[in-house]
């Protein structure tokens, strides 16, 4: 089984930075593709931003400029630097992760972790 921790998230003022890391961990996977959702409250989950194993990404227009994503395939770790965030950044961010293990396609998904951007 796979598992995706998320960390980094908090209460920032609105021109603030956060970074957000996500780490997966199992047995006997390899990763296809990582990356970031949020959902803020009274909304639907919309995707931040996915990186590719070829290290190309994709990125909402909301956040273009503004937010970084990036891995470390060694580590098994996806990042996201988020620079002059604002109100609407507010959200619950979800990682997420196709992954093969086991000949099977998965998705996984963590926790979440919580980002609150004041204005």
């Amino acid at each position: 089984q796979v598992q995706l921790l998320e960390s980094g998230g908090g209460l920032v003022q609105a021109g603030g930075t956060l970074r957000l890391s996500c780490v997966a961990s199992g047995r006997s996977f390899s990763i296809n593709a990582m990356g970031w959702y949020r959902q803020a409250p009274g909304k639907q989950r919309e995707r931040v931003a996915i990186i590719n194993s070829d290290g190309s990404s994709v990125y909402a227009d909301s956040v273009k400029g503004r937010f970084t994503i990036s891995k470390d395939n060694a580590k098994n770790t996806v990042n996201l630097q988020m620079t002059d965030l604002k109100p609407e950044d507010t959200a619950l961010y979800y990682c997420n992760a196709g992954v093969t293990a086991a000949y099977r396609y998965l998705e996984v998904w963590g926790q979440g972790t919580l980002v609150t951007v004041s204005s």
